[in-house]
């Protein structure tokens, strides 16, 4: 490794931070109406931002302790070679549900900008197009490297959109006497019910807990942090895990809180729906996530395909590559018309294969590390029962996160 602390915090901030964040104040919304609700949040967003820094820290120790440079490796040195599918399956399924949720933003997103310049269309016809004409052949591309740059839009895109959110919240630019307030579907406009606080201790506050864990992952991604560090050792990892959760939880806590408190129950599943055509400001947050997800979609799509042919074991020939990327685009797609929300997607795929990969195979590995290792201490001992403490927690969590997530269709 040859990357320094700080360029990895970036990166991993970077990595973090996508447009899933821009479902979290529907989170919110899932449980409460008045804007109180946003106290609750808050601490959710930072209790499972912790929790999942954990997770990322104790799979960084696992390749530590083994040696070992990949999410699999690391499985297969601490539990077992045999059942190494298994990660590497909800790795594969995690980044293909990623896809599908790409998918149906950049739709929503593209109808909305399509009417700001007179162009009246619907999100069936402008996804269809928009996969044939220009994710298809991006994701036909043999060497990606080119399209890495364009990543650093959404990190900026994302940045822009949390200040945009807030000069229009303080603005009241969205109340019912505010110059957008009655621009949208009565559906979308801002709507505040009595249900604040209290709403958390409803079975409905599991939605927000599982978008959350959609939302912070990039766990598959922490060996190739930890071993990029240049002299690696593990206080330096943490230090790199410590703050880039950090600032991911401030940008979280900052997006959800600001459009919830804009748009109270009407919280659309991806806030950018709930602002007006007309309004420049926010049509130019609208371009930034655009621009971002039509070139990291290739990106991820590439490692969803990969991990098909992996699991498939099947060479990864030229033919083989293309069939299967129009077969899998063909398929994400499909879903991504029919499936009516993106939040039902962050919510079901955090429920289930998030909380899998935060907290349950991440204390697997760690358990298994310190079984093999010769002069484990106490303390480490003592902490195995700590990660399996998260792991039943995510495992509860995720029972109850899918139930509701699957009430919500």
């Amino acid at each position: 490794g040859d990357a320094t602390v700080t360029q990895l915090i970036f990166n991993l901030v970077k990595g973090i931070v996508g447009a899933g964040v821009l479902s979290l104040p529907a989170g919110i919304a899932a449980f409460a109406s008045g804007p109180t609700g946003v106290i609750p949040a808050v601490s959710l967003i930072a209790i499972i931002g912790g929790l999942s820094a954990y997770g990322f820290a104790l799979i960084g120790r696992c390749c530590a302790y083994t040696n070992t440079k990949s999410y699999r490796d690391a499985w297969s040195a601490t539990v077992s070679e045999k059942s190494s599918w298994l990660p590497a399956t909800a790795v594969t399924v995690k980044t293909i549900c990623a896809c599908l949720a790409y998918s149906m933003i950049l739709g929503d997103t593209f109808v909305s900008l399509l009417s700001t310049v007179g162009m009246a269309s619907s999100k069936v016809p402008v996804t269809i197009g928009l996969t044939s004409i220009v994710l298809l052949p991006l994701c036909l591309m043999k060497n990606l490297s080119s399209l890495a740059p364009f990543s650093l839009v959404g990190s900026l895109g994302m940045l822009y959109t949390a200040v945009a959110m807030c000069v229009r919240y303080f603005g009241k630019a969205y109340t019912a006497t505010g110059g957008f307030g009655n621009d949208m579907a009565p559906s979308l406009r801002p709507k505040f019910g009595p249900v604040g606080a209290a709403g958390v201790f409803t079975p409905s506050a599991a939605i927000l807990v599982s978008m959350l864990s959609t939302a912070y992952m990039a766990h598959f991604n922490a060996p190739k942090f930890y071993n990029g560090l240049k002299d690696k050792t593990l206080p330096k990892y943490y230090k790199v895990v410590s703050t880039s959760f950090a600032i991911s939880i401030s940008i979280f806590a900052l997006i959800a809180s600001i459009g919830f408190l804009t748009f109270g129950s009407s919280s659309s599943g991806l806030i950018l729906n709930n602002y007006s055509t007309r309004d420049g400001i926010m049509n130019l947050s609208r371009i930034a996530v655009a621009v971002s997800l039509v070139f990291s979609y290739p990106l991820a799509f590439v490692g969803a395909r990969d991990g098909v042919l992996d699991l498939l074991k099947m060479k990864g020939t030229a033919k083989t590559q293309n069939v299967l990327t129009v077969a899998l685009l063909s398929g994400i797609t499909g879903l991504a018309l029919v499936i009516p929300d993106v939040s039902f997607v962050m919510a079901l795929a955090g429920a289930t294969l998030g909380n899998g990969l935060i907290y349950v195979f991440p204390f697997l590995m760690f358990r298994g590390a310190i079984k093999k290792k010769v002069d484990a201490t106490k303390g480490e001992k003592r902490e195995v029962k700590l990660a399996m403490g998260s792991a039943i927690l995510g495992i509860l969590m995720g029972i109850l996160g899918t139930k509701m997530a699957l009430s919500t269709l």
